[in-house]
């Protein structure tokens, strides 16, 4: 759902589920659960992150969480390529960095040194599309032979999985400055350099990326008058 303007937009035309994983998102990002019925009587953007910023807890300061990650991150890289880190720059591409020869296994040094996973590898997209048609029309064949619609929709399951897990080494394009505002954004206490602190001057904007990224939506659009109901 690309906004086309700058208008506000109701959030309550997107998908529920979509909020949901979204809501998921920013509980996994900043370290919190929200309470059973705590967004309840949330009608607005504005509201949630008012939530969201006194809920995140940590000392407050106001250093840049994105110029943090990208000095983690930096570091990282040049200990797992033995490089100079001077040479990783903001418009470095990762591509450049970690050619598909022996990407997974340098891509895995790189998340062993950072402490967690980038999730930035991916299968060929053919693959993926068999993989999702496979599923499709397993499904379907459940209204005509629940048997073999059983066994390939754990077939096309198992495959999708393995594929993954093991063999997935494309990369699409990205700058280490690209990944270090997703790291901000998805992972705001791994990425900052103490992660007992936290700069709540920052954290509305970091959910505002979260939800322009995942809903594909124009930041512009997300104001504090963004409605849910």
């Amino acid at each position: 759902m690309l906004m086309s303007d700058t208008t506000t937009i109701e959030l309550k035309n997107i998908d529920s589920e979509d909020i949901d994983d979204m809501l998921m998102k920013v509980e996994e990002s900043f370290g919190f659960k929200f309470g059973k019925d705590e967004l309840k009587n949330i009608t607005t953007f504005g509201e949630l992150c008012d939530i969201i910023t006194n809920k995140v807890q940590g000392n407050n300061t106001n250093d840049c969480t994105t110029q943090q990650a990208f000095y983690k991150l930096r570091n990282a890289i040049s200990t797992t390529l033995i490089i100079d880190k001077d040479s990783i720059l903001l418009d470095t591409n990762m591509q450049e960095l970690f050619p598909r020869r022996n990407r997974r296994q340098r891509f895995r040094k790189l998340q062993e040194e950072l402490g967690f996973s980038l999730g930035l590898l991916d299968i060929k997209e053919w693959i993926g599309w068999t993989i999702f048609i496979g599923i499709i029309l397993s499904i379907i064949t459940f209204f005509f032979n629940w048997q073999i619609a059983l066994i390939g929709l754990v077939f096309f399951i198992v495959v999708g999985w393995t594929t993954n897990k093991f063999f997935a080494k494309e990369l699409y394009p990205i700058t280490v400055g690209q990944l270090a505002e997703k790291l901000s954004r998805e992972n705001y206490f791994k990425a900052r350099r103490n992660s007992a602190t936290v700069n709540r001057n920052e954290i509305a904007q970091k959910v505002k990326e979260l939800f322009s990224k995942d809903l594909e939506l124009e930041e512009s659009a997300l104001t504090r008058q963004a409605t849910f109901v």
